[in-house]
């Protein structure tokens, strides 16, 4: 057991029950030309991340924690995404739709890949989802469950989207879960605070919260 600084108490790690769920980098998020941009948004900031990323990837691989990846991604024929996700809001391209880089979040697609850098290796869980959590309609419960994992710790984008909704629906399950502040990110800096803020708050009524050199600082 490994005992990490983290709000609102001090994490204990046991690396060998231990997952690393690393959200949504993918190109449609992260990149110019992406399904994040068509949205209206600036995606400098969550590319920013990988590098901090991609270093807690290293630390944990490192360690032999368990590692997942998780993609946000539809069938080409859009089966599994309702016209209530496709058609809200007013994008420049929706979902399906052919852009720079392939039809949107479409699986098999080059935008819904994950970026380069934090790229999967072989072995490792890769959770294609249609919906916001990482549970809903996928056999994530089921992976970790069969490799004995209680804890998980959390990357990725958008924090207070996917991110959150996979803590929660974790918490919902009895999973112990650590989110890593500055390797999450959001379009709007105000969200990602307050959605940690709410991960915390009330004891860490979802869950806890620590920096990535706190994390990696225990477990090298």
């Amino acid at each position: 057991m490994v005992e990490i600084k983290a709000s609102p108490f001090p994490f204990r790690l046991v690396p060998a029950s231990a997952a690393l769920v690393i959200i949504d980098m993918q190109r449609d998020f992260v990149e110019p030309g992406g399904f994040g941009e068509t949205l209206g948004n600036d995606v400098s900031a969550c590319k920013a991340i990988v590098p901090i990323v991609r270093r807690l990837l290293d630390a944990c691989r490192a360690a032999g924690l368990t590692v997942v990846h998780t993609r946000e991604c539809h069938r080409p024929d859009l089966s599994d995404c309702p016209p209530a996700k496709r058609e809200r809001g007013n994008p420049g391209l929706r979902i399906g739709d052919l852009g720079p880089m392939g039809r949107i979040l479409i699986a098999g697609e080059p935008g819904a890949a994950i970026v380069d850098e934090l790229a999967p290796w072989p072995g490792e869980i890769v959770i294609d989802k249609p919906g916001k959590g990482a549970f809903y309609a996928t056999d994530l419960g089921q992976q970790l469950m069969s490799r004995g994992i209680t804890q998980l710790i959390f990357a990725g984008v958008t924090t207070e989207v996917c991110v959150q909704t996979t803590m929660r629906e974790a918490n919902d399950r009895g999973y112990e879960c650590l989110l890593i502040t500055d390797a999450t990110e959001s379009y709007f800096p105000q969200f990602k605070q307050a959605a940690i803020d709410m991960i915390v708050a009330q004891g860490g009524i979802v869950g806890w919260a620590a920096t990535s050199d706190d994390l990696i600082g225990s477990i090298a």
